[in-house]
């Protein structure tokens, strides 16, 4: 296969956030939608922060939690309780690594 045949423009993905603990606090699973891929930047920035600066890691998640319509979710002083965050950023974490 040619690398070219993966080479696509990035897709909204719905992410679907059902840890026992957010269900039971919140009475039903969260979602929300991120792009399926992500620039070379991105990727980096999460990943040589990971365990190191979270400060990076929770200002680059914040630019790709996103609404149905790919609008971030967390602008100006909008923010989400912090196990939310946490599971936010676990979400999106696994997606870039796969």
């Amino acid at each position: 296969m040619e690398l070219k045949q993966l080479a696509a423009k990035p897709q909204l993905i719905k992410i679907t956030i059902d840890d026992e603990d957010i269900v039971k606090e919140y009475g039903e699973p969260l979602d929300f939608w991120t792009w399926d891929r992500q620039p070379m930047d991105v990727f980096l920035k999460i990943a040589g922060s990971q365990g190191k600066d979270y400060g990076v890691i929770l200002e680059t998640v914040k630019n790709l939690v996103l609404d149905e319509s790919g609008q971030p979710l967390m602008v100006d002083d909008v923010s989400l309780p912090g196990p939310v965050l946490m599971q936010v950023i676990n979400k999106i974490i696994d997606i870039l690594g796969k």
